[in-house]
């Protein structure tokens, strides 16, 4: 499925059921953000390959996010306080950039990934997430908490390990929850984090 939405380009990688806390200044963005609570419709999430959040149009990466406005303060002219919700991964095909700055784009979305129960081969994953949440508090991560599901262990162990954001962006790319669980385990131990109890 195509679809054109605007493109927030940022130094984060959301994943779908992520959740994104923004404060939206720039003149640009906050025109975005009403259209996007006017119409209930979602924007793009995507790293930055080249350029800044702030000033000139950066240049995204090709895969992002799409990301959806849950709650929203605007606690004074000019600043809107948002908390976004990840929805689905998708390509951009192609891009440009409005007179305002900001940037939007036609892109391919992914079909969500169904509910799938995590392998026994990846239950240290979970185990690892579990205690995560435990640490962190379970209002940190998104509702309900899925430790028995493949993508969602997947996704919040990617958003919640101190990786670079390559790397991040690597594992929103991957193919298949399976793939990203792979990649991650494989993280772990090149990184000799024991992850078994």
């Amino acid at each position: 499925m195509t679809s054109e939405i605007p493109i927030f380009p940022l130094r984060t990688v959301l994943f779908p059921d992520g959740l994104l806390p923004l404060k939206i200044f720039e003149q640009r963005y906050l025109d975005m953000t009403k259209a996007c609570i006017r119409d209930n419709s979602p924007f793009g999430v995507c790293l930055i390959r080249e350029g800044g959040e702030v000033g000139e149009p950066a240049l995204p990466f090709q895969v992002g996010c799409t990301a959806r406005i849950a709650e929203w303060d605007m606690p004074h002219l000019g600043m809107f306080h948002l908390l976004c919700r990840g929805e689905r991964v998708f390509r951009i095909v192609e891009h440009w950039t409005g007179k305002n700055g900001l940037v939007s784009a036609l892109v391919q979305e992914r079909e969500p990934a169904l509910r799938d129960a995590l392998p026994a081969d990846f239950q240290e994953l979970g185990a690892l997430l579990g205690r995560i949440i435990d640490q962190v508090g379970a209002e940190s991560f998104p509702a309900p908490v899925l430790l028995d599901d493949a993508q969602w262990v997947g996704c919040r162990l990617s958003e919640s390990l101190p990786l670079d954001p390559e790397v991040k962006q690597r594992l929103l790319e991957a193919g298949s929850a399976h793939q990203r669980l792979e990649q991650l385990k494989a993280l772990l131990k090149d990184k000799s984090v024991t992850i078994g109890e």
